[in-house]
């Protein structure tokens, strides 16, 4: 089923990728999606610290409903995100200099990164749900760090591109 999710995911991340958009949609401004992409990016991290603490309190409970807050944002960060991608065509970063580089150096990672996070989190909940604790935890060890580096650098590419949409 992991493995199943992850190739639907970013199947559809590289099909939308490719794709020019949708001709005249105008039923809403789709430059507000980038900008709901952001604020979910911004909660999951938040979410994620929020669970971080919550286990080195080893407090089971509060972290396992703040991993669900986070999957819950990350999944309606993926809506938004195959919804702008589909109804519009990539914005390019229109900056020069020392600050292009560093975009796509962060963009760059962000998205290889975020491919590599969906079965990592997938896994590392499953584990957590049968009950693997010591397996859990030593994944867990690889998807925290990562998963946050994702959101928060989700949220860095926004605020470097927002000028250009």
């Amino acid at each position: 089923m992991i493995i199943m999710i992850t190739i639907i995911v970013n199947g559809l991340v590289i099909l939308l990728s490719g794709m020019p958009g949708y001709k005249d949609f105008d039923a809403f401004d789709v430059t507000i999606l980038p900008l709901l992409n952001a604020i979910f990016n911004s909660f999951t991290f938040l979410f994620l610290v929020g669970a971080l603490i919550a286990i080195m309190k080893r407090n089971v409970k509060v972290h396992q409903r703040f991993i669900y807050a986070a999957l819950t944002t990350t999944a309606l960060f993926l809506v938004t995100y195959v919804s702008y991608h589909f109804l519009s065509s990539s914005t390019s970063y229109g900056g020069t200099g020392f600050l292009k580089g560093l975009y796509y150096f962060i963009l760059i990672t962000h998205i290889v990164l975020a491919a590599v996070i969906v079965p990592l989190v997938l896994t590392t909940v499953a584990r957590a749900w049968n009950m693997e604790n010591e397996r859990h935890k030593k994944i867990a060890r690889w998807t925290m760090p990562l998963w946050l580096y994702v959101s928060i650098t989700g949220v860095l590419v926004y605020v470097m591109i927002s000028p250009y949409y």
